[in-house]
């Protein structure tokens, strides 16, 4: 059964050479991906009564194997390198038309 993960990625000032070595870690384990990079989307939510925002690319990868115990490991990987208290990886299973 087909899977599209997607990965959501600050951007920061910082982030441009850790969002490169995401997408070549992807492209490498999965043999391609998409990267939505040029207009990065804004993030909104609310956290005690006050609105907070961040910029955020996607990187998506489709897969048959969905491999959860990786997934959870890079996660945490993630997190760390772009020091944030969670990265989003969230899965969707497809039906390709």
């Amino acid at each position: 059964m087909p899977h599209l993960v997607e990965v959501l990625l600050p951007v920061t000032e910082h982030s441009v050479g850790q969002i490169n070595l995401v997408r070549d870690e992807l492209r490498a384990k999965f043999g391609g991906l998409t990267i939505y990079i040029n207009s990065p989307a804004d993030g909104l939510w609310e956290e005690d009564g006050e609105v907070e925002r961040d910029k955020i690319v996607v990187a998506e990868v489709m897969t048959d194997n969905l491999e959860r115990r990786w997934w959870a490991t890079y996660r945490k990987r993630l997190e760390a390198r772009f020091e944030q208290e969670e990265i989003v990886i969230r899965c969707s299973v497809i039906e390709r038309l």
